[in-house]
């Protein structure tokens, strides 16, 4: 089933695309700014990220089935690749207007009114990007969290361009306006390029984070401590919001296969409890038989 609260947070941020489209192409109505325009334009992009990470997210939550055995988590990576690769064109765009409007420029007008329009859509982004940063980090969901940076670097570029409409308002330097177009196509590349990277390194099974394999390497170490055990062959792969693990754990020669099952369900619900959405798999090898160091190489 999928998660009500996530679908939420992507409506969310679907509504505040929206609003905020509406308001910057009004802001550019009314100003003539390439900067304005290059700001609406990157709202579009975050609508039609927003709408794909929904679709994307909703796939994901499927539960796996014959065709998918370990489910269909990687599905939001494809929301970050799109999404990267709509910022491109996005930036491509904004750059070839930024540069016709040099050849000619063209003076501003109604600054006012577009800077309080394009001011108001900025806050707009500003709380519904915090919140999505938040509950993609705490629910390990890339869509909402880089949908989530996608729009606070749009409150950054946001930022700029009023800045620079106001010193153009106040100096009469239209070149201004043109240059700092450009620096916003600059600036969303950079993010557009981290997005991508990030989609990536999901579809390659990225290793768990430093952070993540220090809490599984805690736990493990806990039972080797305790239980007198050892273990080798960790690996750790992320799909989305989850972990898979797989460790070999050796255990005593005299042990029965019941009490070394016992403890590899006990070491796997620790692991389960210190790294939430984790899937752990563990594999028992007896402790002194030469053969089960034989995949020391997988360590």
């Amino acid at each position: 089933m999928i998660d009500k609260k996530l679908t939420r947070y992507l409506w969310l941020s679907i509504a505040a695309a929206i609003a905020t489209i509406s308001l910057k192409a009004g802001a550019y109505l009314y100003t003539g700014s390439v900067g304005l325009l290059s700001d609406a334009l990157e709202s579009i992009i975050n609508l039609i990220a927003a709408v794909f990470a929904l679709w994307m997210l909703t796939v994901a939550s499927r539960p796996p089935d014959e065709g998918h055995n370990f489910g269909h988590t990687k599905a939001e990576y494809f929301s970050g690749a799109l999404e990267g690769s709509l910022i491109g064109m996005a930036a491509i765009s904004i750059g070839w207007a930024a540069i016709e409007r040099m050849i000619s420029p063209q003076p501003l007008e109604n600054i006012g009114i577009g800077i309080a329009i394009s001011a108001a859509a900025t806050v707009i982004n500003l709380v519904v990007g915090q919140i999505l940063i938040r509950s993609g980090r705490t629910h390990r969901s890339i869509a909402l969290e880089a949908d989530g940076r996608h729009l606070m670097t749009d409150v950054v570029t946001s930022i700029g361009v009023i800045a620079a409409v106001i010193i153009v308002g106040a100096t009469g330097w239209l070149i201004l306006d043109p240059l700092i177009a450009l620096a916003v196509a600059l600036n969303i590349l950079w993010t557009g390029y981290h997005v991508v990277k990030r989609s990536a390194e999901g579809l390659m099974d990225a290793s768990a984070s430093d952070e993540d394999m220090a809490k599984i390497v805690a736990v493990l170490d806990e039972y080797k401590e305790k239980a007198g055990i050892d273990y080798h062959a960790l690996r750790t792969r992320v799909a989305g919001p989850r972990i898979f693990v797989s460790v070999h754990v050796l255990m005593p020669d005299e042990w029965t296969i019941q009490r070394g099952h016992e403890l590899a369900e006990e070491i796997e619900s620790a692991m389960r409890s210190a790294v939430p959405g984790v899937i752990a798999s563990t594999h028992l090898e007896p402790l002194d038989d030469p053969l089960s160091m034989a995949d020391m190489d997988l360590v």
